[in-house]
């Protein structure tokens, strides 16, 4: 029975290891799935405009509404590591999955532009019951959540931006990036993304290759808006009254700090903050500097 057991074990070993070798993204995210459930955040669906969207939400039950849009490519994991501080202040967290992102529904027939992820933001709103929260976006999200701001302006007490999208500016990098195609194009975008990138194994790469390559026509689809600037904030920051806030690391090679200077002159009841040593990746890899101004901002 004893040999039966340790043989039983034997195989399960192999076969987990053989799996993560094979589909070491698939247990990545379980693995950080599971992690979220032991920390308390909880998983939940809602149905936004025939779609079903994903979020995440932790908190307590009574605290005021916080709600952060992830960016191109990104999900609502992508809060983990800034989340918990707000939450811990007394905050209740939204993080919702976009339409075509995380684990929310991938719809064929759904433009992907910054409007219309706009009006699926609104939609969370009142399918949640949320009549006014503090509103936050990262990259894309920043576009997004000041469409939002401007819009509806009654829903939103205060605005964060990090590392922000918006303004009309066409990239100095090569946006096919955002879709690799090969491990030297997964190594150049995460250069652009953060300082000093970790040197992936060979069998991570791949299958972060694969996943890209499943996901690519929806990048595509969300870029060939974008870079048209018919969603660009240009002349909605100006009308913004909420106070607003900005987040930007300061070797941002994706979205340069210089355009938070320009988004922080059109909004003179703005602040800017500048995350030092940090890339397009702050609110991931430097949660704990932001943590103070954050929480500051939205206790004000």
């Amino acid at each position: 029975m004893g040999k039966t057991l340790v043989l039983i074990a034997g195989l399960v070993v192999l076969i987990t290891g053989l799996g993560f070798l094979w589909r070491p993204v698939s247990y990545l995210n379980g693995w950080m799935y599971a992690m979220d459930s032991l920390a308390g955040v909880a998983n939940r669906e809602v149905t936004v405009g025939g779609h079903r969207v994903h979020y995440e939400v932790e908190g307590p039950l009574d605290g005021p509404a916080v709600v952060l849009v992830h960016g191109l490519g990104g999900r609502a994991e992508d809060w983990r590591n800034l989340a918990p501080f707000i939450a811990k202040a007394g905050f209740r967290v939204y993080l919702p999955d976009l339409p075509g992102y995380g684990r929310s529904e991938k719809p064929a027939d759904f433009s992907y532009s910054v409007r219309d992820e706009a009006a699926v933001v609104v939609g969370f709103l009142d399918a949640l019951g949320l009549k006014r929260v503090d509103l936050g976006g990262w990259s894309m999200g920043g576009a997004i959540v000041q469409h939002v701001a401007a819009d509806h302006p009654d829903r939103v007490r205060r605005l964060m931006l990090f590392d922000s999208a918006g303004l009309f500016v066409l990239p100095a990098w090569n946006v096919e990036l955002f879709t690799p195609k090969s491990a030297a194009e997964l190594e150049e975008l995460d250069v652009l993304l953060m300082p000093n990138p970790p040197r992936l194994p060979g069998f991570v790469a791949r299958d972060i290759l694969r996943v890209s390559d499943e996901r690519a026509w929806i990048i595509h689809r969300a870029l060939s808006t974008m870079l048209t600037g018919m969603d660009a904030t240009d002349k909605l920051l100006p009308e913004l009254k909420m106070p607003v806030l900005m987040v930007w690391g300061s070797d941002d090679r994706i979205m340069p700090v210089s355009q938070g200077g320009a988004m922080h002159r059109l909004v003179p009841q703005s602040e800017l903050d500048v995350a030092a040593g940090c890339g397009h990746l702050a609110p991931g890899q430097c949660a704990p500097q932001m943590e103070s101004q954050v929480v500051g901002f939205l206790k004000k």
